[in-house]
């Protein structure tokens, strides 16, 4: 079969992912990052915690991926792109960005967002068979941009392997970071504690004990977790979400959905007193990292933050073999704990000439002010000092 030469291609924008085919999405992934599977993208849709293009936009996320396919109707490519009406749920804060320009007399919004909704996760953004089909998915979302009249496309979290593709179609490249933990071939957690100062290594100990004391705490996964666990743990989800952000981003229907469809991938802890939940923390499996999402609780308990996001994820890691995990957005606390600071990246189309300089000379001192961040960061992790 004859191969249509790039700059040939042409591209279509679907209404959703989750009428897709499962196998074609997933055969433009390795498989390794949970999130940008067909089951939780289409759980996002399915659940109604985002809408399909065309359905009014109630969430402010209107599924719009752009795909390339072959002569057969296949995918080829696709981006999994989302119209945004605001912007909540993305971790990469541009609401200045959006007042200056609303102030200019310009509409920030609609925007296209290319990333996994409510996932501070780094991953692929461009999901390809062909290399080659990269860079033309990158140049349909920008003629979707102009198009629609949308102001600006972002592609937030890209894995550091994909980010030259983003700097070769001349888009603005933003910084900032994260705490993850490293898995540096330890056999167990007293092996990563054995790596810390000894103050720090004391100070854990004590903050596990506390923390754990009264309670029971389970790692469930798989056919282990059962509805009841997902009542429990959406009660914990609402209450931190709408302390955090107003309301959840998440609908009770979307857990379900996850369940069923990759619980495999899912690693959900919680605690009991007397057999009863009173808090938990969801984790993502993926092939070398462990993801944590999401925690919430129902009584105040010292250190059982940290016992159940953190350092239960170091102990499933380290059974697992992993090589990582990636405890979410934001979050200095994580620091102490033995999560170091890791650069994130994002990437962004802005058309309008005046606007793009303006954010590009902000980003520009952006990135040297985290890259300093980051040096001060690095000498402050809990790790012994060798010489």
């Amino acid at each position: 079969m004859t191969k249509t030469p790039p700059d040939q291609l042409s591209a279509r924008i679907a209404t959703g992912i989750a009428d897709l085919p499962a196998d074609e999405w997933d055969a433009l992934t390795d498989g390794a990052n949970p999130f940008t599977s067909h089951a939780f993208l289409a759980a996002m849709e399915e659940s109604g915690s985002v809408d399909h293009l065309g359905e009014g936009g109630a969430t402010g996320w209107q599924a719009a991926p752009i795909l390339i396919e072959d002569e057969e109707g296949r995918l080829t490519g696709a981006l999994p792109a989302y119209i945004k009406s605001h912007s909540q749920g993305e971790y990469v804060f541009d609401h200045a960005w959006a007042d200056a320009w609303q102030r200019a007399g310009g509409d920030y919004y609609p925007k296209l967002q290319i990333a996994v909704p409510f996932t501070p996760a780094t991953g692929p953004r461009i999901l390809t068979r062909d290399p080659a089909l990269a860079l033309p998915l990158l140049r349909a979302a920008e003629a979707l941009c102009k198009q629609v009249d949308l102001s600006s496309v972002h592609a937030t979290f890209i894995e550091p392997a994909q980010v030259p593709i983003f700097e070769e179609a001349g888009w603005l490249i933003r910084h900032d970071l994260q705490f993850h933990w490293e898995n540096r071939g330890y056999s167990d957690f007293a092996g990563f504690l054995g790596a810390l100062s000894s103050m720090k290594r004391k100070n854990l100990r004590k903050e596990r004990i506390a923390a754990q004391e009264g309670v029971e705490i389970r790692q469930l996964t798989g056919a282990q977790i059962l509805p009841e666990h997902w009542d429990a743990f959406w009660h914990f989800y609402q209450d931190t979400g709408s302390r955090k952000w107003g309301r959840p981003y998440l609908t009770r229907e979307a857990f379900t959905l996850l369940g069923e469809t990759m619980a495999d991938k899912i690693l959900l802890v919680l605690a009991f007193i007397d057999d009863q939940p009173v808090a938990g923390a969801l984790n993502f499996i993926g092939a070398d990292c462990l993801y944590g999402r999401y925690w919430g609780a129902v009584i105040d308990k010292p250190f059982l933050h940290f016992e159940l996001c953190y350092y239960q994820a170091i102990d499933a890691a380290i059974a697992l073999g992993l090589s990582r995990v990636e405890a979410g957005a934001q979050g200095g606390h994580k620091l102490a704990r033995g999560y170091e600071p890791v650069r994130t990246t994002s990437a962004h189309y802005i058309p309008h000439p005046g606007f793009r300089a303006a954010v590009e000379g902000f980003l520009r001192a952006e990135r040297e002010g985290v890259a300093a961040d980051q040096l001060v960061l690095d000498e402050r992790t809990p790790f012994r000092r060798e010489g």
